[in-house]
């Protein structure tokens, strides 16, 4: 019932405006109109009507900001990988169609009724907000098989199903027109609130049931799409307190204040741009940011971080990265620091070669001569004389 004192607000400014004379409206231009825009269009631009002006204003804004939104998407969508994601896009483009279509409508209530424009009233009211709450239906079924299976219905699926429950209504609102208009013979702008009320209950339905799928949606196994589901669900709770706002004072609340045939029009022209407004901050922002998001990029691991387990190394010889043509022959390993060590070793070698090697550090730091270098120097080298490196000497290498 919050909604009730907004309305009455902008609902207010609409007295001056339908007191004045007929006749001296259709000949005086409104201020702050040209004299270009003549009646029945005069609501678009007369300042003394405030509140058509307003309308106008929103309304153009979130048309705009709905176009904006679905290219966004559409350029980006070569960038969604992800199946669940991409699921998501196809209700979210109907949604936008749909709020396009709320605020296209909003303009049908700034102009003069005649019977073109009352049949038009009546056939797109029901069905553009059916085609909306069938969004945010099968958005709830698709976050709820999320959050058990971890898998949503394809994209097309969710769509088609969009269109099938929206169709409905479009029979519904098809045939409350025949039967008043081309049956019974009244005019098309003739007709009780209390039987424009009733032919929306399908929407109702539609929104009562997208609540609930939302509700179901957050009791999903995964978090990842909770704060989805949250986004869904106060969508829908908004919606549901903004119908039994504008139903209640279409049917009721102009009666009690007895302006029920000059507030009709301003009632459900605000009731379709707060709706509209409603399902893309709540609902089509949300969802879009979600779906184009990037996924989160593994953090390489931090090897100073000592919290983390060890990754587990190769027990393997430092030998085994060594080229054979490398490697040194087990003779070489008979050389030490003197005589004594040198001489164990090069007996452990020639009897059976059961010495243990040296480890790769020791080795890389002593300077070991192979047979070729031996060879080169004119025979063995002196036990007494430990050859050294020389000075550029880093590692092992072949002389």
């Amino acid at each position: 019932m919050a909604f009730f004192p907004v309305l009455l607000l902008l609902l207010s400014v609409v007295q001056r405006g339908s007191s004045q004379d007929p006749d001296e409206d259709s000949l005086a231009v409104p201020r702050g109109c040209g004299w270009g825009l003549v009646r029945p269009y005069t609501l678009l631009c007369d300042l003394d009507s405030v509140w058509g002006v307003a309308v106008e204003s929103a309304a153009a804004g979130g048309a705009l900001a709905a176009i904006l939104l679905g290219l966004i998407i559409l350029c980006r969508l070569h960038h969604v990988s992800e199946a669940e994601k991409r699921s998501g896009v196809g209700p979210i483009l109907l949604l936008l169609l749909g709020i396009l279509g709320l605020f296209g409508l909003s303009f049908a209530y700034l102009i003069e009724r005649d019977e073109q424009l009352c049949l038009l009233r009546r056939a797109l009211w029901g069905l553009l907000f059916a085609l909306c709450f069938s969004c945010l239906l099968v958005q709830g079924v698709r976050l709820r098989r999320l959050g058990r299976e971890r898998r949503s219905p394809g994209g097309c699926a969710l769509t088609g199903l969009a269109l099938g429950l929206s169709a409905v209504q479009g029979i519904i609102a098809a045939e409350w027109i025949l039967l008043t208009v081309l049956r019974e013979g009244r005019a098309a702008c003739q007709y009780l609130p209390l039987d424009f009320s009733l032919a929306c209950s399908y929407v109702l339905a539609l929104l009562l049931a997208a609540l609930g799928a939302a509700s179901f949606a957050l009791c999903g196994k995964t978090r990842q799409w909770r704060c989805n589901a949250i986004w869904l669900l106060s969508a829908c709770l908004l919606s549901l307190l903004l119908w039994v706002a504008w139903v209640g004072f279409y049917l009721y609340g102009n009666a009690w204040l007895e302006r029920s045939p000059d507030w009709d029009d301003p009632a459900l022209a605000i009731a379709l741009v707060a709706q509209g407004w409603l399902l893309l901050l709540f609902h089509a922002v949300p969802e879009a940011h979600s779906c184009l998001r990037s996924p989160p990029q593994p953090s390489a691991p931090d090897y100073f971080d000592t919290s983390q387990a060890p990754s587990r190394m190769r027990e393997t010889s430092f030998d085994e990265d060594i080229p054979l043509s490398h490697r040194q022959f087990p003779e070489n390993q008979g050389y030490g620091f003197d005589e004594n060590t040198a001489g164990l070793r090069s007996a452990g070698n020639h009897n059976g070669n059961t010495a243990p090697r040296p480890s790769a550090p020791f080795r890389s730091n002593v300077y070991q001569p192979t047979e070729m270098t031996m060879i080169l120097n004119g025979g063995a080298v002196s036990s007494h004389i430990v050859p050294s490196a020389p000075p550029t000497y880093t590692g092992r290498q072949l002389w």
